[in-house]
């Protein structure tokens, strides 16, 4: 297994809203399932301290052979410039960036596997733990222009849900 790579992309979107109102929607994590593909749903697990750096919440994921639950820590907390989380503390690094631009503001969704992610990949799946991580990269790469899509629309008052 190659340990040494970490993997990670980013990709961004141009959305008709400022910086503020985007980060109110994504930093809201109870909404993710209106706009990923693959998270249905998440809750806070402490709901005193929900959106600040440190918090914790619980996300339950779905796909069509598996269904499955993370939970995650906020990790960047800024109104209007950044919210991210790291899955399980240390595995995989997710998160929203927001830059004022000319027609609204970019909103760049990034995904990082971080090299803990990997060994646990590793340890947990053995000879099998490069498949698996080639399947976690595949779904990131196809579910972020989905989720930039979804919020955007959501954003932009084009469609208040992508969920039934």
């Amino acid at each position: 297994m190659n340990q040494g790579s970490i993997r990670q992309h980013q990709e961004s979107v141009t959305v008709e809203a400022s910086a503020e109102t985007l980060y109110d929607l994504v930093s809201d994590i109870t909404r993710t399932g209106e706009w990923s593909p693959v998270c249905t749903s998440c809750w806070w697990d402490d709901e005193d301290t929900p959106g600040h750096v440190g918090a914790w919440f619980t996300g339950r994921n779905e796909l069509p052979h598996r269904t499955w639950e993370t939970r995650s820590q906020v990790v960047a907390a800024e109104r209007g410039r950044e919210f991210a989380w790291v899955v399980g503390g240390k595995f995989v690094r997710w998160g929203f960036t927001l830059t004022p631009s000319d027609s609204g503001t970019t909103l760049t969704e990034s995904w990082e596997f971080l090299p803990d992610g990997i060994a646990m990949f590793g340890e947990k799946y053995g000879a099998e733990a490069d498949a698996q991580i080639a399947e976690r990269t595949r779904q990131a790469l196809d579910g972020i222009p989905k989720t930039l899509a979804a919020i955007k629309r959501i954003a932009e008052g084009q469609g208040q849900t992508r969920k039934g």
